[in-house]
């Protein structure tokens, strides 16, 4: 009984860290090409769950249509987000500038800005009670495999997580906006001086992270039945240790430490009460600074 309890927490904890990982990357993705953290994408996830909600709520589409609805809000939010808080900070393009920690910690205040004036927004329209998702499309049906149960939400966070994990793979590595991400992540003035439009390419980058960002947040939505305004601000933190663990800018390090981070929780809570789950990121963000400082794969990276 005990095994099968055990391996029933593994895959709750693998769902889990498939969330922090689409967030992660999110982060990652904006710190790579901009070096600086974006804080408002815990809103952003937030953003995606209510843009379900409410196309839910008004006309009652398909799950596919509510998805892509979410997929659509958070590529939008991502778009004004750069305008909004990153844009006006990059007025200065020569090297010094760029390598400028005074305009990355004004950035970082500026996005952190945006996030609580958004937060405070949601929760002056929707209130800042949870607001419940209609019973039709609650992603709890249970589905037993022998022994184990599970919900066919978790199976969507598997689907979706992995379509768009290995979507992602291939658009960096296969098209031309991606390849433009990496080069522009690898030295932004270097790819300004062969041609690649660093602007155009910083605004890509924002609407894929935030699209991943916005879907993780709809996928919980309706796997636990309610949201708030408040909703992203663990999930982000969780998905912001990830990164540091991973390195600041590495895609696939930032995965990994997320599946390991959400498996950890869900193992914890077998044997500890619920909140001892949300010390672990925080715990293991200490180790990493301390013995690990470059991340866990940031060998080449500065110190986080």
């Amino acid at each position: 009984m005990f095994d099968i309890f055990f391996v029933q927490q593994l895959v709750n904890g693998l769902s889990i860290g498939l969330i922090y990982a689409l967030v992660a990357i999110g982060f990652t993705l904006i710190f790579g090409v901009l070096n600086v953290v974006n804080f408002a994408h815990g809103e952003i996830y937030m953003i995606g769950s209510f843009a379900g909600l409410m196309a839910i709520t008004t006309f009652a589409p398909p799950l596919f249509v509510v998805i892509l609805i979410a997929l659509a809000a958070g590529a939008l939010a991502g778009f004004g987000l750069e305008r909004l808080a990153f844009r006006p900070f990059r007025r200065f393009r020569d090297e010094a500038s760029l390598k400028s920690k005074a305009i990355r910690e004004a950035t970082l205040l500026s996005s952190l800005a945006v996030s609580i004036i958004v937060r405070e927004i949601a929760e002056k329209i929707f209130g800042s009670n949870m607001q419940s998702i209609p019973q039709d499309y609650l992603l709890l049906k249970p589905i037993q495999i022998g022994s184990l149960s599970f919900a066919d939400g978790q199976f969507l966070i598997f689907g979706l997580s992995i379509v768009m994990l290995g979507g992602l793979q291939w658009l960096l590595k296969r098209t031309r906006i991606g390849l433009s991400i990496r080069a522009v992540a690898n030295n932004p003035m270097g790819a300004a001086y062969v041609g690649i439009n660093t602007e155009r390419t910083i605004i890509a980058t924002f609407v894929i992270g935030s699209t991943l960002g916005a879907i993780a947040g709809l996928i919980v939505g309706l796997y636990q039945g309610a949201i708030f305004p408040a909703m992203g601000f663990v999930p982000g933190v969780k998905a912001f240790v990830a990164m540091v663990m991973g390195g600041l800018s590495s895609i696939g390090g930032a995965v990994v430490c997320a599946l390991i981070l959400g498996m950890a929780e869900a193992i914890t809570t077998s044997f500890f009460a619920q909140g001892w789950g949300d010390l672990v990121a925080y715990l293991f963000l200490v180790i990493t600074l301390i013995f690990f400082p470059t991340g866990l794969f940031g060998g080449g990276r500065e110190r986080v």
